[in-house]
């Protein structure tokens, strides 16, 4: 399933490389609110998100993603979402913050045996031009997981007009 996945990414980027941003995302860290169970926190992983041409303070994008969940398997999703850009200050490519949500496929070992499930979760971004923390919001949903806040670093790497 896994392979599908970066097939499908490698498909839809032509198709969206316009007037935007190319960001790397490499997925690290995972903070477990239920701190009784052994949770696998180093949630490794590369992915990627697109951020299309801003309407005013809104931005739109695309993001993808394969990463060692909680379990320590393989999770991987495609998505996309809307986040809303908030500036600290007067220059447009300094310091932000972003709120929104993503909406997404995504599969797991431990869900479904990797068939794809929709989600929709929360998140927040810090960072400049450059350089962000992406810290997304994961509530419980069943009795075998836990809530976590699940945090990425993303990494500008190309721009389009």
């Amino acid at each position: 399933m896994h392979v599908k996945l970066i097939v499908i990414v490698l498909l839809f980027l032509p198709g969206i490389v316009y007037a935007g941003k190319l960001h790397l995302v490499i997925n690290g860290k995972a903070y477990h609110f239920d701190r009784d169970l052994k949770w696998n926190e180093r949630n490794y992983g590369l992915g990627f998100e697109y951020e299309y041409e801003p309407q005013g303070n809104w931005i739109w994008f695309t993001a993808g993603s394969t990463f060692k969940d909680s379990n320590n398997q393989t999770s991987s999703y495609l998505g996309g979402g809307l986040r809303r850009r908030y500036l600290l200050g007067d220059d447009p490519q300094g310091l932000h913050v972003d709120v929104g949500a993503v909406a997404f496929l995504m599969t797991r070992k431990d869900f479904n045996n990797h068939r794809p499930f929709p989600g929709v979760l929360p998140f927040v971004s810090v960072g400049n031009e450059w350089l962000a923390m992406n810290m997304v919001y994961i509530p419980r949903v069943t009795p075998k997981l836990a809530d976590l806040l699940f945090f990425q670093l993303r990494i500008k790497m190309a721009e389009f007009d």
